[in-house]
């Protein structure tokens, strides 16, 4: 094993970029890496220390450009690594199934940015064909003008956005002309006039605005944005014309004056509003389709017509504690990882299955709950809900509702199917786990928790992690991110 690691070692250091770049030092095939790096850590070191407060502002002006120029060029630098990141890598050879996630935990940025990133560095990154000569970028103006510090990332995404949305009758020579073009006109303009210039070359492109399905399908889309301080969240998107179909007559019915109002003892969502609910409803026309919306999704997980998934029927599952209950304040969570006010949760709840699950106050550990078959049972699978919200691997997102149930110790190995011997796992990272040396290793902490212990090619050192994401109250409380 430990021959194996001091093979990988040097992936564990390229992984915590955020040391100094001395620890680059066994960089392999690139020994000048460390330091050409070094120089530049160096070099930025000394602009830190100038005496800016001696400076003109006309000084103080050229500084800030120059700074912008030299960090645009590194943005170019870092769009020829992530594309060769992503083209030469071998899966599952970080530990991960998707190099945007393994960037994003490795920079400790947000997985929608480094997404975006490379995404970014696919369109500006050099490429080679099968036979290895070189080929220009997918869009090389813009990629030149980065090379050359002289545009930025705003500008960059509103011209891959701008060629995005042009309509696929747009033949490539227009496309590489207008790309050419925007990226002249970003030389010298901000983001935001830059913005107005491509949409008005869009207009032109496209003077009838003709868009065909292949179009639409290419836009359709949906978002549910993050909730926010108050617990409310953005939604949008871009519906194509069947939905919407759908939609109207639907919300014409439901989103009347006094129907589906939250505001009446017995709100009305069959037949009519009668005179009198109509008149006293003060909401605005998008206050009523909201509510028409919400009483949809209700009406929809009612019906059992969705049935079963990942073993439960299609319902919301709502996790708190009698504390939160009997005092009617707090927050619980639910399966998706969204929270709810506990006032909203005991409305809810007047129309609810129950499930009581108990947790020791010590360690967290679930009384038992056991059986002799392989396959969770659904009351296992909802203390899970309750006990893990998301998926236990290191640094998941992802919410209950789409995980699966994961034995902590392997079912061919002994393990049984209690509840202190289960876990969630998304579909993604199980695939990760199992007893080989290149897989992740689950265990049960003295504290009810699930840690991995990495691959040693991920970490040579192989420390326990524990997923703190659904969990952020421990890391609140107990000042702690490391496994107890």
């Amino acid at each position: 094993m430990g021959g194996r690691c001091g093979v990988f070692k040097w992936i564990f250091v390229a992984r915590n970029v955020s040391y100094p770049v001395g620890r680059l030092s066994n960089m392999g095939s690139t020994p000048d890496a460390a330091g050409v790096l070094e120089a530049l850590r160096t070099a930025v070191s000394a602009v830190s220390e100038l005496d800016f407060g001696a400076m003109s502002s006309e000084e103080r002006l050229g500084v800030l450009r120059e700074l912008e120029s030299v960090a645009r060029k590194q943005v170019s630098i870092v769009h020829e690594v992530l594309y060769l990141f992503a083209a030469q890598r071998v899966p599952g050879e970080l530990g991960g199934q998707h190099l945007h996630q393994v960037v994003a935990d490795a920079l400790r940025i947000n997985r929608s940015d480094a997404k975006r990133r490379f995404d970014t560095a696919e369109d500006l990154a050099s490429r080679r064909s099968f036979t290895g000569e070189p080929l220009e970028p997918e869009l090389p103006a813009t990629a030149a003008g980065v090379r050359d510090g002289v545009i930025g990332d705003r500008h960059v995404q509103v011209i891959r956005s701008f060629l995005q949305h042009l309509p696929a009758a747009v033949d490539a020579g227009t496309r590489e002309q207008a790309e050419a073009q925007l990226a002249g006109f970003a030389t010298n303009v901000r983001p935001d006039e830059l913005k107005k210039i491509a949409d008005r070359l869009a207009a032109y492109l496209n003077p009838d605005g003709e868009f065909s399905d292949n179009d639409r399908a290419r836009k359709r889309g949906i978002w549910l944005g993050r909730q926010g301080p108050d617990l409310m969240s953005s939604i949008n998107g871009l519906i194509d014309p069947e939905l919407r179909a759908y939609l109207e007559p639907i919300l014409a019915w439901l989103a009347a004056p006094g129907m589906c109002n939250p505001a009446d003892a017995t709100p009305t969502v069959e037949g009519g509003p009668n005179e009198d609910e109509a008149t006293r409803d003060t909401r605005s026309m998008g206050q009523r389709q909201h509510d028409a919306v919400k009483a949809m999704c209700r009406s929809l997980l009612a019906s059992g017509e969705l049935r079963q998934h990942r073993g439960l029927p299609v319902t919301v599952i709502v996790s708190t504690t009698l504390g939160d209950l009997t005092e009617l304040a707090g927050v619980a969570t639910t399966a998706g990882g969204s929270l709810l006010p506990i006032r909203d949760l005991v409305r809810l709840a007047a129309h609810a299955n129950h499930y009581l699950a108990v947790f020791d106050d010590i360690d967290n550990r679930p009384l038992y709950l056991g059986r002799a078959k392989r396959i969770a049972s659904p009351d296992q699978r909802i203390a899970l809900h309750a006990r893990d919200v998301g998926c236990s691997f290191p640094g998941c997102n992802v919410p209950g509702y789409l995980a699966e149930a994961h034995h902590v110790q392997e079912w061919a190995d002994g393990g049984a199917t209690d509840i202190d011997n289960l876990t969630m796992v998304c579909p993604e990272h199980h695939k990760l786990a199992g007893p080989a040396t290149d897989q992740w290793h689950s265990h049960r902490t003295r504290r009810g928790k699930t840690a991995w212990t990495p691959p040693c090619h991920v970490d040579p050192r192989q420390r326990l992690r524990i997923n703190r994401f659904h969990h952020p109250a421990e890391v609140l409380v107990n000042g702690d991110t490391d496994p107890p």
